[in-house]
């Protein structure tokens, strides 16, 4: 029998999934970490952290202990938290810079005063901002003492999770990642799908820095997992956690999208084999590398989604648990003209304010917390229309359905919402880990297992389609409240 170990590397957590050769999910593990916050703005992680509770994860699975068994490693991971570290000592020079990260803000809007942004968003596909890991590298080599020049004597290295990880698990032997995480950094050219010479001397990042890249599915590396295997096994199947989504949802054809509800959202569309100019407020990446080909993606990416529901839960209390929101969300017929815009990173696509603050509008006397909490709920699904609207104008392909995934997608007063606010279906798949999902059936590619498309699409699992029911006049009710209260958002961050 032959297994899959999948890492699957997330913002506040890492976790181990187990899949038999039928790519079905035998176990999986998972073990938080710290996110910090020295800083207004500022978020960072202890890599090293990161990399023991990855390799603390993959331990506490329940590995079958046949002889016969035979084993591999995916991997899917956050996709732009960055990491520098010297390849001596194989010690970070700093904790990893988290996506959500602003302290490169000052830099990115230099690059557009400069007029680097046509020339940025021509070679990468995306636009100069903290999210992407660029900034969050050169302030590092900016900042911290000696490690430029230690950077420009080729003795540091820099890479996203994947990259880090894979190192460690490798014992130093391999400096890789993959084509959808390098189209993330702002210093890949998603063209000719190499690091962009011209970029890095802009973001003055020694290209000795850089890691190999190569496509999704390719042999990565062996490890043993520090001695937990018997003998080394491959590395194969490597991927940023959306796109792993997206095929993890067998999204191979142009046109098809799905939208994965994490801490943030992403909202992505498969486009083909050439890249397009993306649509102001959305990005266009390299998807996916399946069979000698390359897919590319539009995206866009809301900041706060899964944090939201986080947010009322710790931070105001108003549930005991995200779980809880979905029964207090339809003890009432509405939102009350209650909207929650929940800016906490400011906002992302298709607006990209960031300096946008969150903010609560149309509470009254009658305004209950359930009122809140719905509103709290809507706007995950407000925010992923506004990028499907978007998306659908720049689409030569119609979107006539959407898949969902995530965690919130157990959530079904959500998914109901997210069909009625978009007026078309909404499509959650029969699978926990569309995520790891992905990497996994990368891996077997990479592996020989699968040959074609055509065989990975019989994995297709039964799947539940929601079909909206809301009212046209109601649905543009409730846009025009959500847009009115974004607009004050925006507003107030122009102030």
């Amino acid at each position: 029998m032959r297994y899959i170990i999948t890492i699957d590397q997330r913002t506040s957590s890492s976790k181990a999934l187990l899949f038999d050769d039928k790519l079905n999910l035998i176990d999986h593990k998972i073990i938080p970490h710290k996110v910090n916050h020295p800083k207004e703005d500022w978020v960072e992680a202890d890599a090293e952290e990161i990399y023991a509770n990855t390799v603390t994860a993959i331990k506490q699975l329940e590995l079958p202990q046949d002889n016969d068994a035979t084993f591999s490693i995916s991997l899917v991971n956050q996709r732009e938290t960055v990491v520098v570290w010297d390849k001596n000592t194989g010690k970070p020079v700093y904790p990893a810079v988290m996506w959500q990260c602003r302290r490169g803000a000052a830099f990115c809007q230099e690059l557009i005063d400069k007029g680097y942004e046509a020339t940025i968003k021509e070679r990468t596909g995306l636009i100069p901002d903290t999210y992407f890991s660029g900034s969050g590298v050169k302030w590092i080599l900016d900042n911290i003492q000696s490690v430029r020049e230690r950077a420009e004597r080729g003795d540091i290295l820099m890479g996203t999770i994947d990259t880090w990880l894979i190192w460690k698990l490798t014992g130093g032997k391999e400096h890789v990642t993959d084509y959808s995480n390098a189209s993330r950094t702002l210093l890949f050219n998603i063209n000719t799908l190499e690091w962009d010479p011209d970029i890095l001397r802009v973001f003055t990042i020694p290209a000795s820095m850089m890691p190999e890249t190569k496509p999704s599915d390719s042999v990565f590396g062996e490890t043993d997992v520090e001695g937990l295997l018997p003998k080394p096994v491959q590395i194969a199947g490597v991927l940023g956690n959306s796109h792993g989504a997206l095929v993890g949802q067998l999204c191979f054809e142009p046109g098809e999208g799905k939208t994965t509800y994490g801490t943030g959202s992403s909202v992505m569309f498969n486009i083909g084999e050439s890249p397009v100019a993306a649509p102001n407020g959305m990005v266009c990446s390299v998807g996916f590398s399946l069979f000698d080909h390359n897919y590319y993606v539009l995206e866009g990416h809301v900041h706060s989604s899964g944090a939201v529901l986080d947010w009322i839960t710790d931070n105001l209390r108003l549930v005991d648990s995200s779980d809880d929101t979905q029964t207090l969300a339809q003890s009432v017929p509405n939102n009350g003209g209650v909207y929650f815009v929940p800016a906490f990173n400011g906002l992302g696509s298709p607006w990209w304010v960031p300096d946008a603050k969150a903010m609560i509008t149309g509470l009254t006397m009658q305004a209950t917390r359930a009122h809140v909490v719905r509103a709290a709920l809507e706007s995950i699904a407000y925010q992923v229309a506004d990028v499907v609207e978007l998306a659908m104008r720049d689409l030569t392909t119609p979107l006539r359905e959407l898949c969902i995934d995530g965690e919130s997608a157990k959530n079904d007063f959500l998914m109901q919402f997210q069909a009625d606010i978009l007026g078309f279906p909404v499509k959650r798949l029969g699978l926990e880990e569309a995520s790891g999902l992905g990497s996994a059936i990368l891996n077997c590619c990479a592996c020989g297992i699968y040959t074609s498309v055509q065989e990975i699409k019989e994995l297709r699992k039964i799947s539940e389609i929601c079909l909206p029911e809301m009212k046209p006049d109601e649905r543009i009710k409730n846009r025009q409240g959500w847009l009115q209260a974004v607009h004050a958002v925006m507003l107030s961050a122009k102030r």
